[in-house]
């Protein structure tokens, strides 16, 4: 069974899907993880972001695994170095690569193929998983987006410089020539703005166990 989950950042996909994940034992993944895992990797060796070729030469050689949640890049666990803002402010020009995007889809695909998932990212349902048993697409307002990656604690940035920065990458995200950001025809929509996790859990499971 896959129950795939799209929607922009802040709006509580990823750790709506560790709970449901928890309630119902499915494996979790997080497909934004071996986007940022890569752009971390092509990073740290200094890669030219806007030489393609280069890029996808790089990245075919990274070897990608996913273990207890938990992205694992060459065999380093690598989780905590995600949500750096370098890797924020980068990771939507990397995704945006259409080779690269085929080669992560490839891999995801390869890992999920005998489990029963939860999966959340920006093209879960429309790209990678188009015949996911549940689809759900997670909204919320710009403001709340802001306010909570801002709670995160995770980013050196102000609330308006994260909402600017939340703003310049979903409107990246929505323009991409493959895996946008749109809602799925079939998908079920969550304003999240208003609701708990604890609620937005509860619609998500009420429709899976339905």
């Amino acid at each position: 069974m896959v129950v795939a989950i799209d929607g922009p950042a802040g709006t509580g996909k990823s750790t709506v899907a560790h709970k449901v994940a928890e309630d119902l034992k499915l494996t979790y993944l997080n497909s934004g993880s071996f986007y940022r895992a890569l752009t971390l990797s092509l990073l740290k060796a200094g890669m030219d972001l806007d030489n393609q070729e280069s890029v996808m030469a790089f990245v075919e050689k990274q070897k990608l695994d996913y273990v207890n949640g938990h992205l694992i890049l060459n065999g380093q666990d690598v989780e905590e170095q995600l949500h750096n803002d370098e890797v924020s402010a980068n990771v939507s020009k990397v995704s945006s690569i259409v080779p690269l995007r085929h080669l992560v889809n490839e891999r995801m695909r390869e890992i999920v193929e005998n489990l029963s998932i939860i999966c959340e990212g920006r093209d879960m349902t429309t790209v990678v998983f188009p015949k996911a048993e549940y689809k759900f697409y997670l909204d919320a307002s710009i403001d709340v987006q802001a306010q909570r990656r801002f709670d995160q604690g995770v980013s050196n940035m102000s609330l308006e410089e994260i909402k600017a920065a939340i703003i310049k990458r979903d409107e990246m995200d929505r323009n991409k020539a493959e895996g946008a950001l749109k809602k799925a025809e079939d998908a079920f929509y969550i304003d999240t703005s208003h609701l708990t996790i604890k609620e937005v859990c509860a619609i998500i499971e009420s429709k899976i166990n339905a």
